[in-house]
């Protein structure tokens, strides 16, 4: 494991890779999407996303480099493409849905982390990605939780 600085820098790779893998997800998902209310949170979503995205790698680009990059870029590919092999059979919106809440619900945490650790280790811009990133994945994760127990329920009297 990374200590220091080094331990800094991968995490925050950890996170660019993590978030643009959400990103992308939404991305396909508004284009996927039957159901018209999960394509426009797609649609609403993503600009915010992608600013984050684009914090997340300006912030990452002033850390410098650690040990071991190359394969962590690596990594985030093949696993990026793993996540569209899955997708690929899933052809169901709720489980679309489900997946996304999930990646959202990590990004959560991580940016609840880079919030409180941020100050703490002295690295206010951290700090303040984190924070606002923080809250606006909580609205989102609530929207999306929304729409998902609408499906739920709808799915559940269909019978």
């Amino acid at each position: 494991m990374h200590k220091g600085r080094d331990f800094l820098i991968a995490q925050v790779s950890n996170n660019v890779m993590q978030h643009r893998t959400l990103l992308e997800s939404l991305e396909d998902h508004e284009k996927q999407a039957q159901d018209a209310r999960f394509r426009e949170l797609c649609t609403r979503y993503i600009p915010q996303m992608r600013q984050h995205q684009t914090m997340i790698e300006e912030y990452r680009a002033t850390l410098g480099e650690a040990g071991g990059e190359a394969f962590k870029n690596a990594l985030g590919f093949v696993l990026g493409k793993a996540k569209d092999v899955a997708d690929a059979v899933r052809n169901d919106d709720f489980l679309r849905i489900v997946e996304d809440i999930v990646m959202i619900r990590q990004a959560q945490d991580t940016f609840a982390t880079f919030a409180a650790a941020g100050d703490r280790i002295g690295e206010p811009r951290l700090s303040e990605i984190g924070r606002t990133c923080e809250k606006q994945l909580d609205e989102m994760q609530r929207e999306f939780n929304a729409l998902v127990q609408e499906m739920f329920v709808k799915n559940v009297q269909q019978s």
